[in-house]
C-alpha cells in the first residue's frame, strides 16, 4: 500500500476533494402505452400490473428476476 512520505497541508486536501462533482443521471425518454416514461439506461425496470402491484423484473424486453 503506499504511503504518503510527507503529510499533506489542509488547503492541497481541500482542493484535491473539491474537484469531485456529481453529474447528472443520464434519463433515457421512451414512450409506453402512451406515456412518456424516463428511465436510467442499462438498469433492470419493475414490471406492475394495472394495480401498481410489483411482478418481475425485465431488462432489454427479457424476465431477469423476480420481486
Amino acid at each position: 500500500m503506499a504511503v504518503p512520505k510527507r503529510k499533506m497541508s489542509r488547503a492541497s486536501t481541500r482542493m484535491r476533494r473539491a474537484q469531485w462533482k456529481a453529474d447528472a443521471p443520464t434519463l433515457v425518454k421512451t414512450i409506453e402505452n402512451g406515456k412518456t416514461v424516463y428511465s436510467l439506461p442499462h438498469r433492470a425496470k419493475v414490471v406492475t400490473d394495472s394495480t401498481g402491484t410489483p411482478l418481475y423484473m425485465e431488462y432489454k424486453g427479457r424476465k431477469v428476476a423476480d420481486v
